[in-house]
């Protein structure tokens, strides 16, 4: 789409609101799921590392959360199909491979996550197995699709390769958010090794990041426009360097004391505000495209009736979800222990 077209394209923000607010809603539930269901994804990979009684401990420190974590999915994926239809077929045709094996790893998970516990000890490593492969290739199968979406699905090797990097980039960050909330929820022996699992892969995520932030402008002409062009460089700026002290922060408490005590959820949220920085650097980069610098979003939305009604089953919808999210957050804050049913 050249400069013109865009032009017009954003006169439509003073017109029609409601599309970009369909955007905003469905970008914020993506972050949150890749907030909430990342760090179990991560925790899930980082049982490669554990022995089979701390294995326990990690199951039932997301145990309580995992499956409702994936609603945020459902919902992101949702507003895209109902409120983007003319986005949707491109999008998801594109990603059918990597969308497919997605939905394997999640069903590996789903399917390991309960009969390990009733297996008998010949056949638990199995779904052990089983539930690591599912977050190992689930955090792929995302990553990937990520990329490919910054992209615009444009061909190619260097914006593959750029896919790629963008899958383990966020492998890494899932499992530094797995190693955070393992900090927080567990103790003893099993929350130190959280802390060394930590550390470890906290320079991955650093050199991710960065090589993230250099290929990024290189690939796409619209984004090194919107990056470097003034005003707009200055008021982007607090993005890197909050995303560069959070990254700070992380390391420091990790080779602190106080980790494992006072400091123990720093880590975990200081990882997330990284996420929220990525997030927020994302939705500036794209906007106003659904599909980068091919579809609008304004071209992509459903009619403004269709948009009202889906408004209302999101305004009952939305609460619900965020409210049982706080709710089961709550109640099962604390400690965890191993992981068991009658």
């Amino acid at each position: 789409m050249n400069p013109a077209h865009l032009t017009d394209a954003l006169s439509g923000w003073s017109g029609d609101w409601l599309p970009v607010a369909f955007m905003a809603l469905m970008g914020l539930a993506m972050l949150i799921y890749v907030v909430l269901d990342g760090y179990d994804l991560g925790v899930g990979m980082w049982m490669a590392r554990a022995n089979a009684e701390e294995r326990d401990v990690m199951v039932a420190a997301i145990g309580p959360f995992w499956d409702a974590n994936e609603t945020w999915l459902v919902l992101g994926v949702g507003l895209l199909l109902i409120a983007f239809p003319k986005a949707q077929g491109v999008v998801l045709g594109a990603l059918y491979l990597p969308v497919a094996l997605m939905l394997l790893g999640l069903t590996l998970r789903g399917v390991a996550f309960d009969f390990r516990v009733k297996a008998r000890d010949a056949h638990k490593a199995l779904w052990n197995r089983a539930f690591i492969a599912g977050s190992a290739l689930a955090s792929l199968a995302q990553g990937w699709m990520l990329g490919r979406y910054v992209t615009g699905f444009a061909p190619g090797p260097w914006p593959t390769a750029f896919a790629g990097l963008i899958a383990l980039s966020l492998s890494a960050a899932y499992l530094l958010l797995g190693a955070g909330w393992l900090i927080i929820k567990t103790e003893g022996d099993l929350q130190q090794r959280a802390v060394r699992w930590g550390k470890a892969v906290w320079p991955l995520v650093v050199i991710g990041i960065g090589l993230i932030s250099l290929a990024t402008p290189l690939l796409s002409p619209t984004v090194r426009t919107r990056w470097f062009a003034l005003p707009d460089f200055i008021a982007l700026l607090p993005i890197p360097l909050v995303t560069l002290g959070a990254l700070i922060a992380v390391r420091v408490v990790l080779n602190s004391k106080l980790v494992l005590d006072r400091l123990s959820a720093l880590p975990f949220f200081a990882t997330v505000l990284v996420c929220a920085m990525a997030g927020i650097g994302l939705a500036y980069s794209l906007f106003p495209y659904v599909v980068m610098d091919r579809i609008t979003v304004w071209q992509a939305a459903s009619a403004h009736a269709s948009l009202q009604v889906i408004g209302l089953g999101a305004a009952i919808t939305v609460p619900a979800i965020l409210g049982y999210t706080v709710f089961s957050y709550r109640v099962f804050r604390g400690k965890a222990s191993a992981l068991s049913y009658g």
